[in-house]
């Protein structure tokens, strides 16, 4: 009708059609070879970690701020800059999606270490291990490998492509740059070491915030998308409160339930052995071809999460233009 006001608002449309066109770049792409901005973002939080480091929280807290922080601007940043063309709003959001979303590249290293495994290839596959997980590869065998492997689509899928777009979604390119930078600073300094204890508690405590909605909406999605989808709710409901991190137990749950697997166990870190609670106990141990079928499992929750994204925004506008309604008559 004449005059009628679209379902969707501008903004909506920028970030839906920018989130897929930067999905489907990164489906053909992957990751850049050189030149990446979250390897860029990393070197420039090193430098600041060199000026600022103590082993004190304030310190620690003082750093994610800066880099977060500088993330979250240069992101407002660049969107205030093309805000006047809708169409140079897409083109942005579309790179910055495929900046911080990694779901091609985790699939294609995650199915070499299967490919390796397949033909009995253990020193290759141990080769390729740090490139996905931060275990030491020389402790593992091929099922512990297999079982590694899997556990890394899970998390990543959540960490990797879910959560970033989930801020996308709500912040716009600030909230997906703000995401990738505070995933990448806990990757960097939240981890126990006795350096970052305490300077990379901030960092560490932040990623818990910023992860929950993502890992939250991975775990439903893996459960909708999965093969079994009882035994998804089942491991879920169970076991995700067993993990030792507040996100990643739901993901891995849901996924060993959907998946049918077992996960968990003992693992190695840098010859630190940790031994961490069995997901989805039921279920059978993981094989080499079960990897694939994470892979496949992590795509159908990306695409997922990019309608429920979209979908979530909609629903929104509606509701607020429903309320903007109500208050002028």
């Amino acid at each position: 009708m004449p005059g009628r006001t679209p379902v969707a608002s501008r903004a909506t449309a920028v970030f839906a059609y920018g989130a897929a066109a930067g999905l489907a770049v990164d489906l053909v792409l992957g990751d850049p070879r050189r030149g990446h901005p979250v390897a860029a973002f990393g070197r420039a939080a090193a430098a600041v970690e060199k000026r600022l480091w103590r082993d004190h929280r304030g310190r620690g807290a003082l750093h994610t701020a800066v880099c977060a922080g500088g993330a979250v601007a240069a992101g407002a940043l660049a969107a205030r800059a093309v805000r006047g063309s809708r169409t140079a709003s897409v083109a942005l959001t579309a790179a910055a999606v495929w900046a911080v979303v990694g779901g091609t590249t985790l699939g294609r290293e995650a199915r070499a270490i299967g490919g390796a495994l397949a033909a009995g290839d253990l020193e290759v596959a141990r080769e390729r291990m740090p490139h996905l997980v931060g275990r030491d590869p020389q402790a593992l065998d091929e099922p512990a490998m297999a079982r590694a492997v899997v556990e890394s689509v899970a998390e990543n899928t959540s960490d990797a492509v879910v959560g970033a777009l989930v801020w996308g979604a709500v912040a716009g390119v600030p909230g997906l740059l703000g995401f990738r930078a505070v995933n990448t600073l806990d990757a960097m300094v939240g981890h126990k070491s006795p350096r970052h204890r305490r300077y990379g508690w901030a960092s560490a405590r932040l990623d818990d915030l910023a992860g929950w909605p993502g890992a939250r909406l991975t775990a439903a999605l893996a459960v909708l998308a999965g093969g079994d989808r009882r035994g998804a709710v089942r491991a879920w409901r169970a076991d995700a409160g067993k993990h030792p991190s507040p996100n990643a137990g739901p993901v891995e749950a849901a996924f060993a339930g959907a998946l049918g697997v077992r996960l968990g166990g003992t693992l190695s870190y840098g010859g630190r052995v940790e031994h961490r609670p069995v997901l989805n106990a039921g279920g059978r141990p993981v094989e080499v071809a079960d990897i694939d079928r994470a892979v496949r499992l992590s795509r159908r929750v990306t695409w997922l999460t990019l309608a429920a994204c979209a979908g979530g925004r909609i629903l929104t506008d509606g509701v607020s233009k429903d309320a903007v309604k109500r208050r002028t008559k």
